[in-house]
């Protein structure tokens, strides 16, 4: 057997041990549908704006192997009274150098949601059409990660948000994810945010400083500023020069441009008068009906 054919029986193996954990406290799966607000925009069936004519942005970090910046960006959320939204994998979960994270952030009221257990890689870069997991590889990794979480304290509405690992998926990704009981989203394109995470040497390297200077610019030269924007931003790096640091002068700097902060599930909020039955799938696109299958929802 390979190494990597062995590193991925492993890790099927994990993951049927996590449901067959979670499955006794699980609820029968329900088929729900709500309706995506018009004024969201969509890429390739996954959520990446809100209302562009509200000044409201949230701020997301996502965990992996690397969340060095946690205590950091903890610090600077609780010192400006900011909350945000935190995504992390498996690996994330079970780093001891990240014990308690979780539970902090939850008692900081911050929204925490799954970022698929194995960090899977959904679709080739060069071909975002094609998928490299199956729907079972696809919904057993993601439900182990939910499961994970709930074993981390995190307790879950309707629907759960999600952002994909590689922030790189295809429409299918999206519809998998509904029908799992979740939200797929990923970062509004533009600002550069989300390049945080590569390290010195690398071709998308920018140094921190100029990250922030680009956030802003980019409010700065579009009509709408930032106004709905997901901001992504990274919990950990192998770069030396740390975005994290600098987080508190960019809330400090967008506070003054008069945006307000709020978790996805805020800024993204599915109206519960919209939420019905439905026994029949739709396509996933903003104004029209959506079903998902509410696995794993209490």
């Amino acid at each position: 057997m390979t190494g990597h054919a062995m590193r991925r029986s492993a890790l099927l193996g994990a993951v049927a041990i996590l449901l067959t954990a979670a499955a006794g406290g699980c609820a029968r799966p329900r088929a729900t549908h709500w309706t995506l607000p018009p004024e969201w925009s969509l890429v390739h069936g996954g959520v990446v704006r809100g209302d562009s004519t509200q000044p409201r942005i949230a701020l997301v970090f996502t965990g992996g192997d690397h969340g060095e910046g946690t205590p950091h960006i903890l610090d600077a959320l609780a010192d400006r009274d900011v909350t945000a939204s935190f995504f992390v994998t498996g690996g994330y979960l079970a780093n001891p150098d990240h014990a308690g994270y979780v539970r902090t952030m939850v008692r900081a009221g911050h929204y925490v949601g799954p970022h698929s257990h194995a960090h899977l890689l959904y679709c080739p870069w060069e071909n975002r059409d094609e998928s490299l997991v199956t729907e079972r590889e696809f919904k057993e990794d993601l439900r182990a990660n939910i499961a994970a979480l709930r074993g981390q304290g995190v307790r879950f509405g309707e629907p759960i948000y999600f952002i994909p690992p590689f922030e790189w998926y295809n429409r299918q990704h999206a519809e998998w994810a509904q029908q799992a009981g979740c939200l797929l989203f990923n970062y509004t394109p533009g600002s550069g945010s989300h390049r945080d995470w590569a390290p010195e040497g690398h071709k998308a390297f920018r140094p921190s400083r100029q990250i922030v200077e680009d956030i802003l610019a980019h409010e700065r030269r579009e009509p709408d500023g930032l106004n709905g924007h997901i901001l992504l931003l990274h919990l950990g790096s192998l770069r030396q020069d740390k975005m994290h640091r600098l987080l508190g002068e960019l809330i400090d700097a967008l506070h003054q441009c008069g945006y307000h902060f709020r978790r996805i599930d805020e800024l993204l909020a599915i109206d519960p008068a919209s939420l019905s039955a439905a026994d029949s799938p739709v396509d996933v696109r903003a104004g029209v009906s959506v079903q998902w299958g509410g696995s794993f929802v209490k």
